[in-house]
């Protein structure tokens, strides 16, 4: 399968159960709910990597929509099965997650660069041997005072938050649709105004 021809691979990064559902760390699995909802699109658990799979068309584009089943920090083993299995290269390989250096609601695009921290980009760097992927970084700030950013992830929006989350999603996915049908530099000049 060429890369022209192989589908697009698009990963929201999240911890599985109802504990985490209303987490910041969750908010990639938020954005690729979005895409599959606008897509009229359901998810069903992939018969062989630990995910959720909906496999829909964004903006003309085949994409596969994933939410690993595993934890955050061993996102990569499915990621590397799906990318596998549907013989995606990592240059077609699009990962949401939360960003705790871009401030609440702003969002950035990029392809490659290191993992900052982030135990679920490091996962996937590791069980691909590769960080040339693009990522939507999605801003969820910094935390107040002296809070531990390990805990700050894992806690629910702040009822501020909350009012302006749906918003937030909603750009998220239309920067992933973007970045498909019209390329990284057109998602970064109007994400990143």
């Amino acid at each position: 399968m060429t890369t022209e021809t192989a589908p697009w691979l698009v990963v929201g990064l999240g911890n599985p159960g109802p504990d985490y559902a209303g987490t910041r760390h969750n908010v990639g699995f938020l954005v690729v709910d979005e895409l599959a909802e606008r897509a009229r699109g359901r998810f069903a658990k992939h018969k062989r990597v630990h995910a959720q799979v909906a496999e829909e068309r964004l903006q003309g584009h085949r994409a596969v929509l994933a939410k690993p089943s595993t934890y955050m920090n061993e996102s990569g083993g499915p990621v590397k099965g799906l990318l596998d299995f549907y013989k995606v290269p990592t240059d077609r390989l699009v990962v949401i997650h939360d960003e705790l250096d871009i401030p609440f609601a702003a969002l950035r695009l990029k392809l490659g660069g290191g993992d900052n921290g982030h135990n679920g980009l490091r996962s996937i760097r590791r069980s691909t041997g590769s960080g040339e992927f693009y990522r939507v970084r999605v801003g969820i700030g910094r935390p107040p005072g002296r809070q531990d950013p390990a805990d700050f992830v894992l806690k629910p929006w702040a009822a501020v938050e909350r009012k302006e989350l749906a918003l937030l999603v909603s750009d998220a996915a239309d920067a992933v649709e973007l970045l498909l049908h019209e390329g990284l530099e057109r998602a970064q000049n109007r994400y990143h105004s």
